[in-house]
């Protein structure tokens, strides 16, 4: 069974990086490197988490080997609405998929009691107040 420490020097050896090298990208020496790669010592969270970011792994494979699948992004819904004011606005995709990440983004800080769904107008107005932000 592989442990941490093989699992660090594996992905390290894989970017063709040295131990010089992480070590001086993650600011652990390369003695603890060297002494944590070959199981003679434990790691803090914040130097596995240092190392993990440095190696593009996640925290989850370097502790327990499990290989994580990406999230699969859910479908862009655009409301009907938005459709309709992005077609009168002339608006492009990327404007449009802005709009509504803005408008997610709001509507996620509040909460969901009393929303009602945004008119075409609405979206207008939005845009218009909005537009210099986005894309």
């Amino acid at each position: 069974m592989d442990t941490v420490g093989k699992r660090i020097r594996k992905l390290r050896e894989e970017k063709r990086l040295t131990l010089d090298q992480l070590s001086e990208r993650t600011g652990i020496s390369k003695g603890f490197l060297s002494d944590a790669e070959n199981g003679n010592r434990n790691m803090s969270s914040q130097n596995l988490l240092k190392i993990a970011n440095e190696l593009n792994a996640s925290l989850d494979f370097l502790l327990r080997g499990a290989e994580v699948a990406p999230p699969k992004p859910e479908p862009l819904t655009i409301p009907p609405e938005l459709t309709e004011a992005a077609r009168e606005l002339d608006l492009s995709f990327a404007q449009t998929e802005a709009l509504l990440a803005v408008h997610r983004s709001v509507v996620a800080r509040r909460s969901n009691e009393g929303l009602r769904t945004p008119t075409v107008q609405d979206w207008k107005e939005m845009y218009k107040s909005l537009k210099k932000f986005l894309v």
